[in-house]
């Protein structure tokens, strides 16, 4: 009996996590605007100049724990975020395996340049102290995160998100209508029943106003992350899916013409921000769902001369695996019944759509631009098969970037636990 007891004493003073084993969740966020603004990157080329800013940028970060298992998703809002600057935050954060911090961009064409792009003579005008800044505030949103961990229940869905949001510049139908919604509520003390974070997966290039009009912008991502915050609280983040080729916002006009105005973005954020809340809103609450993370190297070729001169002149110092080869990390999380896999790029949706439908779960994910964003990735069989794949054909790695990041990806779910459901 006296043994009985003892046991009693020591779980009532051991931490309620520790205890019971449950799911926690914390979310924080960052601004990461320049000020002074800087000129703005929509990919190769020299950067264009900020005349004005439409909203702010940030980092945004939600971190979930169980047991012995913490992983960090965290976006940016940016072009591109390369696991050069990603790897520099990593370090800088406490009590989450580096391996087990997923960092993605949102995609926006109206940010300052993050990769460093060198121009024909070599000179590249990124604002390095600007990113180092970038860094430090990223590594700062992660750590907050953790320190507002709490007893959660999760929300977990997805389903199709309709009106008018987005289509396939190349092939109009072509893309991948899906969004997913991972939304974290506070399961415990005063605060119970409060959304702690809603975070959302769908795949469009968030470029209604593009790089060309001297505006910094998180694009149609602002109105989206302010729409769900005013409705249900919390940190609202976007993440991009399979948008490569070319996914993008529906700013179609009736008359052939396009709307590339900031009232754009809101139509589209606003948008897309009530079709997750919609979707999130008819989902169970899942009271202790299982968290899982794994992860695996990828290697690629660089067949690409453009691509290959842009890694060898950015002042940013990319490392070679081996000659003409680049490294990177690919992700696998289970979080309840979804599984989350990244991409390291843009993914053609076809891409996309073969590795959700082989993903053992009904609510597959894909963080597209996470850990590294590497250009377009085709499958061989689409590589330069038609002048309208040109373009991201020329901006990719090669030939085989798609086949093996299909191939590495799907053996990584084999590999690992399913999903409970």
């Amino acid at each position: 009996m006296r043994s009985i007891r003892l046991f009693l004493a020591v779980l009532l003073f051991l931490p309620v996590g520790l205890a019971a084993q449950g799911l926690s969740a914390g979310a924080a966020k960052r601004v990461i605007t320049p000020d002074p603004l800087l000129p703005v990157s929509g990919g190769i080329g020299t950067p264009k100049k900020s005349l004005e800013k439409k909203g702010d940028l940030f980092v945004r970060a939600m971190v979930l724990e169980k047991g012995d298992v913490r992983v960090a998703f965290v976006s940016i809002d940016n072009l591109g975020w390369p696991s050069v600057l990603g790897d520099k935050s990593r370090a800088l954060v406490k009590g989450i395996k580096p391996e087990n911090i997923l960092i993605a961009a949102t995609h926006t064409h109206s940010a300052p340049d993050a990769y460093g792009f060198p121009n024909e003579k070599g000179e590249s005008f990124a604002d390095l102290k600007y990113l180092d800044w970038c860094v430090q505030q990223t590594a700062d949103a992660i750590n907050e995160a953790v320190q507002k961990l709490e007893p959660a229940a999760l929300k977990v869905t997805t389903g199709e998100a309709k009106g008018k949001i987005a289509y396939n510049y190349y092939a109009p139908d072509l893309y991948d209508p899906r969004c997913g919604v991972i939304q974290a509520i506070a399961s415990g003390g005063t605060r119970k029943g409060q959304i702690l974070a809603t975070l959302v997966n769908y795949a469009v290039h968030p470029e209604v106003l593009g790089s060309g009009q001297g505006i910094l912008s998180p694009d149609l991502c602002g109105p989206l992350y302010d729409q769900i915050e005013a409705k249900v609280g919390g940190v609202a983040m976007f993440i991009n899916g399979a948008q490569g080729g070319m996914v993008t916002a529906d700013v179609r006009r009736d008359n052939g013409q396009e709307a590339n105005t900031w009232e754009e973005c809101h139509r589209i954020g606003e948008l897309l921000a009530d079709e997750a809340l919609r979707l999130v809103a008819a989902a169970p609450v899942l009271d202790n769902p299982d968290l899982y993370c794994t992860s695996r190297r990828l290697e690629f070729p660089i067949d690409s001369d453009i691509m290959k001169y842009i890694l060898q002149k950015s002042p940013l110092n990319y490392k070679m695996a081996k000659p003409n080869t680049v490294a990177t990390q690919l992700n696998l999380v289970n979080v309840g019944p979804a599984q989350i896999l990244t991409i390291p790029g843009e993914a053609l949706p076809n891409i996309g759509y073969y590795v959700k439908r082989n993903m053992p779960t009904e609510h597959p994910f894909l963080f597209g631009l996470t850990n590294d964003a590497f250009g377009y990735m085709l499958t061989k069989v689409d590589f330069t098969s038609f002048k309208r794949y040109d373009y991201v054909s020329r901006t990719s790695l090669g030939e085989m970037t798609g086949e093996i990041y299909m191939e590495k990806a799907l053996q990584l779910v084999k590999e690992s636990p399913k999903p409970t459901h």
